[in-house]
Order: structure tokens, then C-alpha cells, then sequence
């Protein structure tokens, strides 16, 4: 199979409060609020979905949002870090930006030439912004409260933290074509096209005393990588399945398809289409205002409706003030 994983599609992390959750995202970080859905499995609770303007793939942190849930416990089988790419000499203003709002940023890095910006989301789970002098523009959102030349682009990589390092490689390098880039100190960078491009990149950081981690408030739940339609993503299916990997059926999950699978170190990986994105139920300019649900549940959809709590923009309470 001679097909690459182009690089991620999104990243799905538990939330507790939605509200909270949206005034963050939106508010402090400017990404837009592209869908407002429910979690299929569980229709009584949020899923929603941020990104740039248009809810490109490889812009996209998705969260359930689990009211009065336990906090997981950050660990080994877990994506531990989500990196956000920036653009080249926006991290002062960043770490300006997220004092004011009460967010403390941890000790700056340079990381494979990079400068790194490291800080916590206010229920724990881990970020990072990346700046980067190659990052594409994007789809810049014009309502943002970031100013364009400061915005997140996109996803830059994962962290991935295991007990062993040898078979979640084998995993990445052997099945899913990706590269090994380097290594820094205990941190193996692999990128799924090219060579560290931004948007591609996994880093393994092998932690053998760590404890296991357990999903709850605070915790990704798993990381999405992209692929172009459906065709190619049954061929990766049927990869995953010979190497002796349980993988799922496809799920249609109406923004995208999806196959689910974990790697040997436990992270929880899915490979999800392009196609056929967020405008299947909202046109561009109005993405993520409305209560977004899959067909089969508009049966449901007052019953649903009446159990989820209201949502507003941080934006809607700006202009208002």
C-alpha cells in the first residue's frame, strides 16, 4: 500500500462544563465554534467541534462534554500534549494573552527548532502552542477576538505517552507509514508526510513508572489522523486488521467516516475521511449555531433538546457589553 496518512483530522478530549468549554475555545483561544452536536453514543450530552473559519481537518479539538464527571488521570495509553501551531513570533503576545485570562503558562522550550509555549486548559488537558514560520494561513475566522497574524492555524502533532517505545513505533513507521524525524531528549519524533511538516507530527515520550491513565474531565480520548475518502480508508482498515490490531467498522459520524483502533502503547488512534466535512447540515457562514443532529435522531430531537443546556458565544456576550 503505497497511500500516507496526510496528518490529523482532530483531537476528541472530555470536557465537564460546556459552557466553560466554549468560553475558552472560542473566547480566550479564537478558534470558532464550527459544530454543535451530540455525542451519537450518548445523545443526552455536547459534542462540539472548534476549528479555524471553515472547519478545515487538521484544525479541529472536539470535546464531550460529560456534566459532573470524574477528572481522568493523566498517563500511560494517552495522548498527553495537543500542539497548536502559531505563527513565527506571536508567543509573547500569546503568554500576554493567557495571563490575562488566568491561565499560567509554563517555562518556554525550544523543541526540534521550535519555539514551544506549554500551558493547561482550565480543566487539565495538556496544550501547547508552536510557532512556526511555516505554517499555512488557514481559514481565518473574521469574528475571532485573536487578530489574524496571532491566530492558531492548525494542529501541529501529539504527544503520545507509553510505557515502551518499541512496538507504538513499529505501529507508526511499519503500518502507518510515518517517519522517524529525530529524537530530543526523551521525547521520538515521527511525522506522517514529510519531514516534520506541521499538522503530521507524533512524538513518543516513553514514561515506564508513569500510571495508566483513565479517561474522565481533563483527558483526550483519542486523536484522529486524515485520510482522503472512503475507499482509501478501508484499504487502512484492512491493514490494521492483518498486523493482528482490532479495529472497528466503519462509523459514520456525518462530518466524516471513521475506523477506530488503539496502538500497542494503548492511545486510542482513528483514521476518519476528508470528506464530507461540516457544511453537510449548516452553510459556512453559519457554522455552529445551530443544535446539530444526525438524522436518525430528529425523531428525538425536543426530548434532546430539552435536556442539553443552553450555549452562548462569549462573542454575542462582547458586543453586548
Amino acid at each position: 500500500m503505497s497511500e500516507q496518512l496526510p496528518g490529523l483530522h482532530h483531537m476528541t478530549a472530555i470536557c465537564g462544563d460546556a459552557q466553560a468549554n466554549v468560553d475558552f475555545y472560542v473566547g480566550v483561544l479564537g478558534l470558532r465554534l464550527v459544530k454543535k452536536t451530540v455525542n451519537f453514543d450518548d445523545p443526552g450530552t455536547y459534542h462540539l467541534y472548534y476549528g479555524d473559519g471553515l472547519g478545515n481537518p487538521g484544525s479541529i479539538l472536539t470535546f464531550f462534554a460529560w456534566p459532573g464527571a470524574y477528572a481522568g488521570r493523566h498517563g500511560l495509553g494517552q495522548v498527553t500534549t495537543t500542539a497548536l501551531a502559531v505563527p513565527e513570533g506571536s508567543l509573547d503576545w500569546w503568554a500576554e494573552r493567557l495571563a490575562q485570562h488566568g491561565i499560567a503558562a509554563g517555562e518556554r522550550q525550544t523543541r526540534f527548532g521550535h519555539e514551544v509555549l506549554p500551558f493547561l486548559d482550565p480543566e487539565g488537558i495538556g496544550l501547547e502552542l508552536v510557532a512556526r514560520a511555516d505554517v499555512p494561513e488557514g481559514a481565518a475566522w473574521p469574528e475571532s477576538p485573536v487578530p489574524a497574524k496571532y491566530a492558531i492555524r492548525r494542529m501541529d502533532g501529539v504527544t503520545l505517552t507509553v510505557a515502551r517505545r518499541e512496538a507504538t513505533e513499529t505501529m507508526l513507521t511499519g503500518v502507518l507509514g510515518f517517519t522517524l524525524v529525530g529524537e530530543e531528549g526523551d521525547r521520538v519524533r515521527f511525522t506522517a508526510a514529510g519531514q516534520g511538516e506541521s499538522g503530521s507530527i507524533a512524538d513518543i515520550v516513553v514514561a515506564p513508572g508513569a500510571p495508566r491513565g483513565s479517561l474522565g474531565v481533563g483527558v483526550v480520548h483519542h486523536i484522529a489522523w486524515r485520510t482522503p475518502d472512503d475507499a482509501t480508508q478501508l484499504l487502512w482498515q484492512q491493514r490494521v486488521h492483518d498486523v493482528g490490531r482490532s479495529v472497528s467498522p466503519v462509523m459514520d459520524r456525518d462530518y466524516f467516516h471513521s475506523i477506530y483502533f488503539h496502538e500497542p502503547g494503548g492511545v486510542l488512534f482513528e483514521i476518519a475521511t476528508v470528506p464530507p466535512g461540516f457544511t453537510v447540515d449548516e452553510p459556512a457562514e453559519s457554522l455552529g449555531t445551530n443544535l446539530c443532529l444526525p438524522q436518525w435522531l430528529e425523531k428525538d430531537r425536543p426530548a434532546i433538546a430539552a435536556k442539553l443546556p443552553a450555549l452562548h458565544s462569549p462573542m454575542d456576550l462582547a458586543e453586548a457589553g
